[in-house]
């Protein structure tokens, strides 16, 4: 199995039942490659807080679930250990944010992300950082290389 065909296989395994994400939030996974992710979701009225712009915990969210495709791409279980977010710009009921997400360094247990949330015009509506951790298990079974 290639890395890229591994890290597809573990979106889908893991977009499957991704409750989260999937059902409550209205996210799409659009990728999922060795060490990187896009999902995509539509800003709702139900995202809305009482400025009537969308709540910064549902962009957050949108990135964290980004986040955690990309650092499980390698078929190795892995959680966030730590992440920060900065908001850029708002978002407003009908934009599209589009989330892509990239591994900056993976060193031992530990990989470093970088999630960059955009609207359907390009403009950047913030900026996430996570630090992963892995931790025993695999998202899917998979022999070991001979």
């Amino acid at each position: 199995m290639t890395p890229e065909q591994r890290a597809e296989k573990v979106g889908t395994t893991m977009f499957a039942v991704d409750t989260a994400s999937k059902d409550t939030m209205g996210m799409e996974l659009l990728a999922c490659g060795p060490g990187r992710a896009t999902m995509r979701m539509a800003v709702k009225p139900l995202h809305l807080n009482g400025h009537q712009i969308c709540h910064g915990g549902f962009i957050f969210t949108l990135a964290d679930s980004t986040f955690a495709f990309a650092c499980n791409s390698h078929n190795r279980n892995a959680v966030a250990a730590g992440c920060s977010i900065e908001f850029l710009r708002p978002a407003h009921a009908g934009d599209v944010l589009t989330c892509e997400g990239i591994e900056q360094t993976l060193a031992g247990r530990h990989g470093i992300y970088d999630m960059k949330v955009s609207n359907q015009r390009g403009e950047v509506v913030a900026m996430f950082r996570g630090k992963s951790a892995q931790i025993p298990g695999h998202v899917f079974p998979e022999e070991a290389p001979e």
